[in-house]
C-alpha cells in the first residue's frame, strides 16, 4: 500500500483502499459510525464509498422525524417590538400591543402587555432550545450524515443568532434552507441566504434604505461569506448597500420595497451599472478571490488546518471550474491522495456538536438521549447551535481545547457512559433564581410589588411605590404560560450494552474487549503503555481476565475502560 501524496488531488488507488480510511472518511463527511458502517465502506471501492454518502439525495430520509411545534406562535406577535419599553410605549399610545389590550381600570394598567412580552421572549428562548435538540438528534438519526454535516457547516458560515431574531421560526427556516442547498450550487444558496428572513433580520435590512444605506450586510456578504478581508474596499461595501437598499422581509417572505431601494447608477469591485442586490452577488462570484475562499474554508472544516497558498489557488480553480457546484468539488477532495495523506488523518479536533454526535453514532445508538441535556453538555463545551456568537460563527481547531474544556469533555463522557438520573433535571423548567425567589415571595403572601423588591428593600405599602407594570413579575408569568405549553422533550439515558457489543464481536478476554473499544472509538493508535493500563483496568474491575466468567456483571467494567478512553486526547481527534 502506497503512501497518499499531500497536496495531491490524483483519486486514491483502489489497492490503497482499507478499513483504516473508510473509516477516516465516515469521521470526515460524517460524524463517524460502528464498526459494521466501516465494514460496510470499506468492503466497496473508492468512488462507490464517497458516492454512498455524497450521492445522499438517492437515500429514503422519509423516516426522520420532522420538528414539532409547541404552538406558541400567534399572528399578533408579527410585528414583535424590539424591547420591553417599545411595547409599553406602543400600549399606552394605542391602548394595546401584541393583541392585547392595556387594562381599563384597577392596578398595573400595563401589566397584561408586560406579561405578554416576556411570554414570547420566554416562549421562542425554549423552543429554540427544542429545535436544536431537535437538529442533533437528526444528526444521530440520519441515514444521510453529509447532509447534517454540511448543514452544520453552512450554519456556521452564514451564522445568524435566534438571540437578536427572537422568533424561532425563522431559525428554522434558515436551517432549512442549508440544508436544501448543503451540496447544491454555492451561487443559489449565496442568494438564498442573502434573501432569507433570518439573515435579512439579523444584518439589519430594515435599516437599510435609499439616502440612509445601512452597510451590514454589504460589509460581511464580503468579509466573511465570500471574499475575505483585504479584496475589497470601504467604497465597495458603501455602493454594494445601496444595492441592497429596498430588501427586507414580511414575517418569512422575501420582499423588495421599490421606494426605499437605490435604482441609480453604482461602481462596484471595477464595474459600473444600475446595480441591484442579485447585480452584486453575482460579481462577487465572477471573483477569483471568491472561489478560493470558499474552496479553502471547505477544505479546512473537512479535511485539515493548514492550506498553502498555492494550494489554495488549486483549490479555487477546482471550484471554478465545477461553477461552484459543492458536490463535484467534494466529490475530488475526498477521492484525493490529499484526503488520505498522513497530515490529514486524525488531526481535525471535533467541534462539542461532532463530538456529541460522533459519540452516539459510534455506540450504534439510533436516537438522542435527553439525559445527559445535549443544551447543557453543548454550552458547557463552548457550541450552542443557533446561537453562534457572532456573525463569524465559531472558531475552529485548537479553539475547542483547553485543558478545562479537554477536563468537561470527559465529564460529558462520563454522563454517557454512568448517566446522573438522581441529580438530573430538565433545564427547561429551570426559571433562573431571580424568577424562582419572586415566585417564592409571592407563595410566602408577599403583595407582587414587594415581592419583586431586591432583598432589604422597603416594603412597596410603606415606601408608596405606584406601578403600571411589573417586569420581574411579568418574567415569572411569562414564563409559567410559556411552560404551560412547551411540548416535553424526551428524557431518557442512551440505551446501549457494551457487553453485547464485544461478546458478539467474538472477544473472550480482556485485552481482546480493551482492543474492540478502541477500534469502535478511536481513530488514532494508543500507545502500548497506554493500552496496558487500559487491559489492566478492566481486568482489575472483572477480577479476571476471561470475559465469559464475567459475563454477568461486565458492562460496568466495560463502562470505565469507555469513559477512560474517551476522556483522552486523542478522542477529540477525527
Amino acid at each position: 500500500m502506497s503512501a497518499p501524496r499531500a497536496e495531491s488531488l490524483s483519486p486514491i488507488a483502489g489497492d490503497d483502499w482499507s478499513y483504516a480510511r473508510a473509516a477516516h472518511l465516515l469521521e470526515r463527511a460524517g460524524f463517524g459510525g460502528t464498526p459494521g458502517e466501516i465494514d460496510w465502506l470499506a468492503a466497496m471501492t473508492p468512488d462507490a464509498a464517497v458516492a454512498a454518502l455524497l450521492d445522499y439525495q438517492s437515500i429514503d430520509a422519509s423516516r426522520l422525524p420532522e420538528f414539532e411545534e409547541s404552538g406558541f406562535w400567534e399572528p399578533s406577535f408579527r410585528d414583535f417590538p424590539v424591547s420591553r419599553p417599545a411595547a409599553t410605549e406602543r400600549a399606552e399610545q394605542t391602548g394595546e400591543s401584541m393583541g392585547v389590550r392595556v387594562k381599563p381600570a384597577g392596578s398595573r394598567p400595563l401589566q397584561p402587555v408586560t406579561n405578554r412580552f416576556f411570554y414570547w421572549l420566554r416562549a421562542t428562548t425554549l423552543e429554540t432550545r427544542r429545535l436544536g435538540f431537535w437538529w442533533v438528534d437528526r444528526m444521530v438519526r440520519t441515514p444521510r450524515p453529509l447532509e447534517e454535516k454540511l448543514t452544520l457547516f453552512w450554519h456556521g458560515h452564514f451564522a445568524t443568532s435566534e438571540e437578536k431574531l427572537r422568533d424561532y421560526r425563522k431559525i428554522a427556516l434558515q436551517i432549512e434552507t442549508l440544508r436544501a442547498h448543503a451540496s447544491g450550487n454555492f451561487g443559489d444558496l449565496l442568494v438564498a441566504v442573502a434573501k432569507d428572513p433570518a439573515m435579512l433580520v439579523f444584518l439589519d435590512a430594515a435599516q437599510n434604505v435609499k439616502g440612509a444605506p445601512n452597510e451590514n450586510f454589504g460589509r460581511e456578504v464580503m468579509e466573511l461569506f465570500t471574499m475575505g478581508v483585504g479584496n475589497y474596499t470601504e467604497d465597495d461595501i458603501r455602493e454594494a448597500a445601496r444595492a441592497f437598499t429596498g430588501w427586507g422581509n414580511d414575517d418569512l417572505s422575501f420582499v423588495i420595497d421599490p421606494d426605499k431601494h437605490d435604482a441609480g447608477p453604482k461602481r462596484f469591485l471595477g464595474r459600473e451599472g444600475n446595480f441591484a442586490g442579485e447585480d452584486i452577488l453575482r460579481i462577487i462570484l465572477e471573483q477569483k478571490q471568491t472561489a478560493i475562499y470558499i474552496a479553502s474554508k471547505l477544505y479546512r472544516f473537512f479535511v485539515r488546518e493548514e492550506v498553502s497558498p498555492a494550494f489554495a489557488e488549486t483549490l479555487g480553480t477546482l471550484l471554478r471550474d465545477a461553477n461552484y457546484e459543492i458536490a463535484p468539488f467534494l466529490r475530488t477532495i475526498f477521492l484525493s491522495e490529499d484526503f488520505y495523506a498522513e497530515p490529514s488523518i486524525a488531526t481535525h479536533i471535533k467541534s462539542p456538536t461532532e463530538l456529541i454526535v460522533s459519540t452516539y453514532r459510534k455506540l450504534g445508538l439510533g436516537e438522542l438521549p435527553g439525559i445527559p441535556d445535549p443544551y447543557t453538555a453543548s454550552k458547557t463545551l463552548g457550541q450552542i447551535l443557533l446561537y453562534p456568537p457572532t456573525v463569524a460563527g465559531w472558531s475552529q481547531g485548537r479553539s475547542w481545547i483547553t485543558p478545562g474544556l479537554l477536563f468537561e469533555r470527559a465529564n460529558f463522557a462520563r454522563e454517557v457512559m454512568f448517566p446522573n438520573i438522581i441529580e438530573f433535571s430538565d433545564p427547561l423548567h429551570n426559571p433562573g433564581e431571580e424568577i424562582r425567589r419572586v415566585n417564592r415571595n409571592i407563595i410566602n403572601g408577599l403583595e407582587i410589588t414587594a415581592a419583586t423588591l431586591e432583598d432589604g428593600a422597603a416594603p412597596s405599602a410603606t415606601a408608596g411605590i405606584q406601578e403600571t407594570f411589573n417586569t420581574r413579575y411579568a418574567s415569572l408569568v411569562g414564563y409559567a404560560e410559556a411552560v404551560r405549553k412547551l411540548k416535553p422533550i424526551p428524557r431518557a439515558a442512551a440505551q446501549f450494552s457494551l457487553s453485547h457489543s464485544v461478546l458478539e464481536a467474538g472477544a473472550k478476554t480482556t485485552g481482546e474487549a480493551v482492543d474492540l473499544l478502541i477500534n469502535q472509538l478511536l481513530r488514532v493508535e494508543l500507545s502500548a503503555p497506554a493500552r496496558d493500563a487500559l487491559i489492566g483496568t478492566l481486568t482489575d474491575e472483572l477480577g479476571t481476565t476471561d470475559l465469559q466468567a464475567a459475563a454477568t456483571y461486565m458492562e460496568h467494567g466495560l463502562r470505565v475502560v469507555a469513559h477512560l478512553i474517551m476522556s483522552s486526547p486523542q478522542y477529540q481527534l477525527a
